[in-house]
């Protein structure tokens, strides 16, 4: 008859809670809406508080998780950051190719109108409201927005425009409209701030064509 010598240990069924399962590792239970419960507050403690005064601790807190989850999901609080960077801002990403399909002396126009609807919408200004005031303050959190713009959204605009000097064209063009993002929906000036936002389309869009196409 064999048996169960001292040195075998004891099996992975009779460990406590599950040992056998490597550290900071979620339970295979978790729930797939983890991940989307940590983002949405990553979200709201980096709208709230800045990029420098939110930590992984709080985000944890706030989505009523073990910092561990947030460890295993993201990473550093700079990988968090860019993962909600992503997500705030996957609706331009979509909205992007819509952007350069289409007649490209209108090309001002749709791009203008992709940008102020993002932040017209309260759903996606929230988390962009979050972006800028973190990128503004803190270099980190901006070198994460800047790559996040350059390589998925102004590049992409640039490889449109058979022209000199792309890159610079669509930059010049991204400065125009986040300017006025800025002055509109971030320090509200007026009467900027309660224009309509079709009188900025109308006003707006030949200029950022102008960037975008003249020669």
């Amino acid at each position: 008859m064999t048996g169960v010598t001292a040195s075998d240990g004891p099996t992975a069924s009779a460990r406590p809670n599950g040992a056998s399962r490597r550290r900071g590792r979620p339970p295979r239970t978790e729930s797939a809406g983890t991940r989307d419960r940590i983002l949405t507050a990553a979200r709201e403690e980096f709208s709230e508080r800045g990029y420098e005064k939110t930590s992984v601790r709080g985000i944890a807190k706030a989505a009523g998780v073990d910092s561990a989850l947030v460890h295993h999901y993201f990473g550093t609080k700079e990988q968090v950051f860019e993962a909600a960077v992503e997500v705030a801002f996957a609706p331009a990403l979509k909205a992007r190719d819509t952007v350069l399909d289409g007649p490209f002396d209108e090309v001002g126009e749709r791009m203008t109108r992709m940008i102020l609807g993002l932040w017209e919408n309260p759903v996606t200004r929230a988390p962009l409201l979050a972006i800028v005031r973190s990128a503004v303050n803190n270099e980190t959190a901006a070198g994460v927005f800047r790559r996040l713009i350059a390589s998925q959204l102004l590049r992409r605009i640039a490889g449109q425009l058979d022209l000199p000097d792309a890159e610079l064209r669509a930059e010049l063009a991204a400065a125009q409209l986040v300017g006025i993002a800025m002055i509109r929906y971030v320090i509200k000036v007026e009467p900027l701030a309660s224009a309509d936002p079709e009188e900025i389309v109308r006003r707006v869009a030949p200029v950022v064509q102008g960037h975008l196409t003249r020669r």
